[in-house]
């Protein structure tokens, strides 16, 4: 008799599941820009794929607002309005500050020193204007801080958000000034954490992320 399979067999993601991410990494570096029509057949082409797991994979970046579908018209990137940035930016920061407070209240020495070894990254990265890898030193402290914080459904409402965000925040980053603004932004909140004054890293780190809806509005008007 042959054995049952396990439920705690691990097996690879779905092939649009794989897609869905490579596209979501196009998106985000603006290979695929904002607004930019989504050739399904030249992606189904470029992958070696059929067009049934590439549709499957951009109802995935629909539902998470990446894209949009229109009847008849096909694909596009989401491109964010300024009404779009207005509301979203308020809710994240409300969001981002209760990890903030959580996470002052329960961070260990141990998870101090972890954020204060990413804030190394920062502050190496801006030293050097790197953008890039400033971004992704700063997507690396905000996810270990919903991870101290622990409330996996504030965590999953962050996230949600932030895939929305993460379609302007890089741009604002090249802002002048910015990665100075945003690396002394961070000391304050680190500083915050370490110190354990809840409300002072709550109230940081909601400025933290209204500063960068405003560096966003600097950076239209300059453009």
């Amino acid at each position: 008799m042959n054995a049952r399979p396990s439920s705690h067999i691990l097996v690879a993601p779905a092939l649009y599941e794989q897609v869905a991410e490579r596209l979501r990494t196009r998106i985000y570096a603006h290979e695929l820009p904002p607004g930019g029509w989504i050739d399904e057949q030249a992606l189904a082409l470029e992958y070696g794929i059929s067009r049934t797991p590439l549709r499957e994979a951009l109802k995935v970046l629909a539902a998470e607002g990446l894209v949009l579908l229109k009847p008849r018209r096909g694909c596009y990137v989401t491109q964010l309005s300024e009404q779009d940035i207005d509301e979203v930016f308020p809710v994240m920061a409300m969001l981002e500050g209760r990890v903030a407070e959580v996470a002052a209240r329960r961070a260990t020495s141990a998870d101090l020193a972890r954020l204060a070894d990413i804030h190394e990254e920062l502050e190496k990265h801006a030293a050097a204007n790197n953008a890039d890898r400033f971004f992704e030193a700063n997507q690396r402290f905000h996810a270990a801080l919903q991870e101290i914080a622990g409330n996996r459904y504030l965590a999953q409402l962050i996230d949600d958000a932030r895939k929305v965000i993460k379609l302007t925040r890089r741009d604002s980053l090249r802002l002048e000034g910015r990665l100075k603004q945003s690396l002394e932004e961070h000391r304050e909140i680190l500083d915050a954490l370490r110190t354990k004054d809840t409300e002072r890293a709550r109230q940081s780190m909601h400025d933290h992320l209204l500063s960068g809806r405003a560096a966003l509005a600097r950076l239209a008007t300059s453009s």
